[in-house]
């Protein structure tokens, strides 16, 4: 590779780089000045400030919409480990009646938008009692299409081989899922968790539904709320944003390894 090539490369990759850490740092920068210098696009670094962070911390629920958004996302990224697992191992390795009609549900489910079972899911909840609650926020999203889809194709690329040999030594099939098949596929369960309990961290539009009240809301909800009556004070959106999106940066640096594997992994040796 000459030079002139590789310069460009570097070129690019830091313009690229400066492109998309520009807004982050901006909201970094913003979220500690001074309402008096919101406006302002010098940067004061002796006014610096983490009252702002302080501020919503101390004065609005933002403690309980955080911990509301830690249980929801654990509860229902959890539950998705779980059942997509034995759904897509019962899919990939148990042969019974009917197996690859329900895989073929499964894919349909994975192209009917969420917008079209909103009205019904909804309806539902609410005759359960489960609107503004946590059973309301957490079981009906325990499943995902995706998810078993994607365990399915990775026990697929685990040899057959393994889990004969163990059949032989005595294992039953409980055992071999749980000892041999899930320590094998730590790529593809940490790659689900990534995905998972982001996007039910960030998620918005069923919590905005599902829940009324300032004690059940989640982080996204909680902050929109803040925003709506305090849209002027940009310094304290910015730091309740940060609040919000520190937490999956921590996520991923720790996870990245595992979730760059188990995109990139296609099968095992």
């Amino acid at each position: 590779m000459s030079k002139i090539f590789r310069f460009f490369l570097y070129s690019v990759a830091i313009v690229y780089a400066a492109i998309t850490l520009g807004p982050f740092i901006w909201s970094i920068i913003t979220s500690l000045k001074p309402t008096s210098e919101i406006d302002s696009l010098r940067v004061n670094l002796k006014n610096l400030t983490f009252g702002n962070y302080n501020m919503i911390v101390s004065q609005f629920p933002f403690l309980r919409w955080f911990f509301n958004s830690l249980i929801v996302a654990i509860a229902v990224t959890f539950g998705n480990l779980l059942f997509n697992s034995m759904a897509g191992y019962a899919l990939a390795r148990i042969n019974f009646a009917g197996r690859n009609f329900l895989f073929i549900i499964v894919l349909a489910l994975m192209m009917v938008p969420g917008q079209v079972v909103m009205v019904p899911t909804y309806i539902l909840l609410s005759k359960l009692g489960w609107v503004n609650t946590y059973w309301g926020l957490t079981i009906p999203f325990l499943t995902s299409s995706f998810g078993i889809f994607l365990m399915r194709q990775f026990f697929l690329s685990i040899p057959k081989e393994m889990e004969e040999a163990a059949t032989i030594d005595g294992l039953s099939r409980f055992r071999i899922f749980l000892q041999i098949v899930l320590p094998l596929s730590k790529p593809a369960l940490t790659t689900q968790f990534i995905f998972m309990f982001t996007g039910n961290w960030n998620s918005f539009l069923w919590p905005s539904l599902l829940t009324s009240s300032d004690n059940m809301y989640t982080l996204p909800v909680g902050l929109n709320s803040f925003y709506g009556q305090y849209y002027q004070f940009w310094n304290q959106v910015m730091a309740g944003a940060i609040l919000l999106t520190l937490p999956m940066i921590l996520i991923f640096l720790v996870f990245q390894k595992q979730f760059v594997k188990g995109i990139s992994t296609t099968g095992l040796k």
